[in-house]
């Protein structure tokens, strides 16, 4: 044997050290990579059921605001109607009132304007 051919086994024994060393930490990686794999498979899996759930909830809730926007319209629709009664009332009874109002007004200035006594006043 020549000091090339052992230069070359030493070579070769040293690189399979090398590899050696190196297999370990890439099998423990593996390891690693296993537990994250079963981690998310497992986050997967309780997550299914909840997302079924928020699914449930929020049809559950549409559905009920659907109910309450009928609601809301019934609503709008009454004070719709109750302004406009309102107003007919005011043109119908409010004239007539304000009328009434007045002539007793006039007649009860007049009616006080004879009973107080004349001691101002004086008489042409």
């Amino acid at each position: 044997m020549s000091g090339g051919d052992i230069a070359g086994l030493i070579a070769a024994g040293v690189f399979a050290l090398l590899v050696l060393l190196l297999a370990v930490p890439i099998l423990k990686l593996g390891g690693v990579l296993d537990e994250v794999r079963q981690s998310i498979r497992s986050i997967s899996d309780g997550a299914t059921p909840l997302m079924d759930e928020v699914t449930a909830t929020v049809s559950t809730t549409n559905q009920q605001l659907k109910k309450v926007d009928g609601i809301a319209s019934n609503v709008s629709d009454a004070s719709a109607n109750i302004s406009a009664l309102s107003s007919l009332v005011a043109a119908t009874v409010g004239s007539p009132l304000i009328k009434v109002a007045a002539f007793s007004y006039g007649v009860r200035s007049a009616l006080a304007g004879r009973r107080t006594p004349s001691r101002g006043r004086r008489s042409r």
